[in-house]
């Protein structure tokens, strides 16, 4: 792997473990690590479908979520650079995996086998059928789930 590595993040439990793999893969290739939070202009994001209600945030909250993933990879001694996006949670990863030429990105697999999923699709699903580069999705779900 010779490229940097994008995860994205919304500040879930489930989101933190893709984050950690994310930090993993990134120490052990020495890439650096980008970090992308989608956020939505209002403060609510009860006019969006269930599912991606926790995966776009609102702009108050992002800079928060984002600071806190970033501590956590200075701390595993991996250069970070976060990056807040406006919009579609996906859309965002997409396209910040592109402006930085990323060889990697890791996404949780949250929503993969729900059934909206047929009807209105999901991040990590829409990245992996859009990602121009390696994708790696990571068992978010505990063993009891």
């Amino acid at each position: 792997m010779n490229g940097p590595i994008v995860v994205g993040t919304d500040g879930s439990d489930t989101a933190k473990v893709a984050v950690t793999a994310a930090i993993a893969l990134a120490k052990t290739f020495a890439q650096p690590l980008h970090v992308v939070s989608a956020y939505q202009p209002h403060a609510s994001s009860a006019n969006l479908p269930q599912e991606y209600r926790n995966s776009v945030l609102p702009h108050s909250k992002v800079e928060a979520v984002l600071a806190a993933a970033a501590g956590q990879v200075k701390l595993a001694g991996v250069k970070v650079r976060t990056h807040a996006r406006l919009g579609n949670a996906a859309e965002a990863i997409l396209d910040i995996a592109e402006d930085v030429g990323a060889d990697l990105i890791v996404v949780g697999n949250r929503g993969i086998d729900s059934k909206a999923r047929f009807v209105i699709g999901n991040v990590p699903s829409r990245v992996v059928h859009h990602a121009k580069c390696s994708t790696f999705v990571v068992n978010t779900r505990g063993d009891d789930q």
